[in-house]
């Protein structure tokens, strides 16, 4: 039989969660950020959760294609524009919408030959200093675009550094609005934090909200506040099943380094999971984990292929026992990928993102 990992991916979270940030917005329309593979969930798999979007945004043409190929007739936006010429091909024959943040992608387009016009996304860099024109740049660039016979239509963004932080966004929307006063076009603005911390704000949501993170189930401003806060539910769970029973003495130790040594007499599980399979390697001892549904610790420290656990709080756990690495147990319990991130140092982004292609992945 097959190693007991598996990862399973959650539809009706998925709609859940997407329909929560159109609540967040409800006169702004959503697009589902579905780079990185749909942030390691399986575009294919995640589409009939997302598809009552109101488009998809994501980062290459091989995703748009998938997108289209899935039957999604409706807007795709590549977040980060084209990066050489033959990309505007592709966006002229499969209808995509793309950002431009740069001259050299003002300049591409200006030399394309194409009987559509293309909608494009104008950048602006409001401070967050990745990609974008400099505010003063800004309404030259979009004069050039304006004058372009390749451009039908030109929509406003911008990206927050610190939405969901102390921060916060003022600082940029406040840049952002100046520099576009007057100027026509849609406005997208708000990730994730900026639609469930700000949105009230008519100009912070804009016409167009991009939830990644929400979207898929992990808070975007833990441990401020967590996903039960926001009411969105895992999209992802990662779960396998106690391999053996250890039983240890006061002294013993367990796994590389011996970094954990039992206190008193401990009975420890072997979870088939480690950080091959995309378990953090740094969750030390104590990293939440569910055994049964019950919530127990980590102890030692993470092998390649096993991690051990605390049977102390689940007496009745034996070989085989259902073991919840994150995510929702069968009996309901929740394990949040946020407070696994945490424990590692990291943000629930990458361990979403890092789940390794030997685990096998099922839609429920």
């Amino acid at each position: 039989m097959p190693r007991p990992i598996q990862a399973t991916i959650h539809v009706e979270a998925l709609r859940h969660n997407l329909a929560r940030m159109r609540s967040a917005t409800p006169d702004a329309k959503v697009w589902a950020v579905v780079k990185a593979n749909a942030y390691g969930h399986g575009i294919e798999r995640a589409y009939d959760g997302l598809r009552g979007a109101d488009g998809f945004a994501l980062l290459d043409l091989g995703e748009a294609e998938r997108v289209r190929s899935l039957g999604w007739r409706g807007p795709i936006l590549l977040l980060e524009g084209v990066f050489e010429p033959r990309d505007l091909e592709l966006c002229s024959r499969l209808g995509l919408w793309h950002t431009i943040h740069c001259d050299e992608q003002i300049e591409m387009l200006a030399a394309h030959k194409t009987q559509v016009p293309h909608r494009v996304f104008l950048k602006m860099n409001s401070g967050m200093n990745r990609l974008g024109f400099a505010p003063a740049r800004y309404r030259a660039a979009w004069t050039r675009l304006d004058a372009l016979p390749q451009v039908e239509e030109i929509s406003l963004m911008t990206h927050f550094s610190d939405a969901d932080g102390e921060r916060g966004i003022d600082h940029q929307l406040s840049v952002f609005l100046d520099t576009t006063r007057d100027l026509p076009g849609e406005r997208s603005l708000a990730n994730s934090a900026a639609s469930l911390r700000h949105a009230a704000d008519p100009q912070v949501r804009g016409d167009w909200i991009r939830p990644g993170i929400a979207v898929y189930g992990s808070a975007p401003d833990y441990p401020e506040h967590d996903v039960g806060h926001w009411g969105i539910r895992p999209a992802m769970t990662l779960g396998s099943k106690l391999l053996a029973v250890q039983y240890l003495q006061p002294g013993d130790t367990v796994g590389y380094g011996s970094s954990f040594t039992a206190g008193e007499p401990l009975r420890i599980g072997v979870v088939a999971c480690g950080y091959a399979d995309g378990y953090p390697r740094h969750c030390s001892t104590g990293t939440p984990v569910l055994v049964e549904g019950v919530r127990t610790r980590l102890v030692g420290r993470v092998s390649m292929d096993m991690l051990a656990v605390d049977l102390t709080p689940v007496p009745h756990a034996d070989f085989g026992s259902e073991v919840t690495l994150w995510g929702t147990a069968s009996n309901g319990a929740l394990l949040a990928i946020d407070e696994v991130a945490k424990s590692a140092g990291t943000l629930g982004y990458e361990l979403m993102c890092a789940l390794a292609p030997r685990v096998p992945v099922v839609v429920a």
